[in-house]
């Protein structure tokens, strides 16, 4: 996993060197006192805030200094009004390079798992910070909005947050959700991150700020849950089986998500979420093996 972390960081580098931004800066209101901040920079994780008069709430904050500073000029055009709450949906560093600039005096909302790999990677960023931790859901109050919080178990990582904003109809997602853009996956759990898209959908919501990429709809989350749910039943009935690997990847039938983003680079590619998922699928068949 520390290579994993150490690998998105050179890469995050690389990517804003090699991959340019599709548009500038762009910032939305998409609901009530509520904000998507779409990032000019790929490689820089996407952000939402709500604006109320008893403070901000951000989720997160992009991928360093630089990042947060634009995100931070982009809140204060709107509001003078401190940060109270900033909440980090994974660890991943696109997401929470900016925390220290962002979140100094707030409160910072994550998982045990998130709080843990972020204290392994920068301790004395963390210190900084004030930290509640949470085992499965919780919900803030801020303003007269109330915004929930849910981990949904092991999915992209194994320490997501899925921010819900039933005012305004709204999900902030992390990398839960790319849109039009095949995912990394890291150590999560491709099934339950399935189950967790399902959940989304479930819930009243008409926008959608995805961890990268442009302002999403709820189609464009319910085509990328059904690309996770196609890949996941081809791989699995040809690993069922017993297909290796290389010729499960040739036999994909994925054209309808043609469309997709794919980055070699970061192992978000078809071909790489599959051997992801097959990874997985093998570790259960030794389990079932060893018994």
């Amino acid at each position: 996993m520390k290579r994993f972390a150490y690998r998105m960081a050179a890469l995050l580098c690389l990517a804003a060197m090699f991959f340019p931004a599709l548009c500038s800066a762009d910032v939305r209101q998409i609901g009530p006192d509520l904000y998507a901040y779409i990032s000019d920079v790929d490689s820089s994780s996407n952000s939402t805030f709500l604006v109320t008069t008893e403070g901000i709430l951000v989720v997160d904050t992009g991928a360093n200094d630089k990042e947060a500073g634009k995100l931070l000029a982009a809140i204060r055009k709107i509001s003078q009004a401190p940060i109270r709450y900033v909440i980090n949906t994974h660890y991943h560093p696109d997401h929470t390079g900016g925390d220290v600039a962002v979140a100094s005096g707030a409160v910072v909302f994550s998982t045990d798992f998130t709080l843990a790999k972020l204290a392994s990677i920068n301790s004395r960023a963390v210190a900084h910070e004030r930290w509640i931790t949470f085992p499965k859901a919780v919900s803030i109050y801020l303003g007269g909005h109330e915004i929930r919080l849910y981990h949904p178990g092991p999915a992209h990582t194994l320490g997501d947050v899925v921010v819900y904003f039933p005012d305004q109809r709204a999900l902030a997602t992390g990398d839960l959700f790319l849109n039009n853009s095949c995912p990394a996956m890291d150590e999560g759990d491709l099934e339950n991150w399935i189950a967790a898209l399902n959940h989304m959908l479930a819930l009243p919501v008409d926008r959608v700020v995805p961890g990268h990429f442009e302002l999403a709809s709820r189609r464009d989350l319910e085509k990328f849950r059904n690309y996770l749910r196609d890949l996941a039943s081809q791989v699995k009935a040809m690993h069922a089986k017993r297909m290796q690997l290389p010729e499960i990847q040739k036999s994909l039938q994925l054209d309808r998500y043609r469309s997709f983003r794919q980055y070699p680079n970061y192992e978000a590619t078809f071909r790489d979420n599959a051997a992801a998922y097959y990874r997985q699928l093998e570790q259960r068949w030794k389990r079932t093996r060893d018994w």
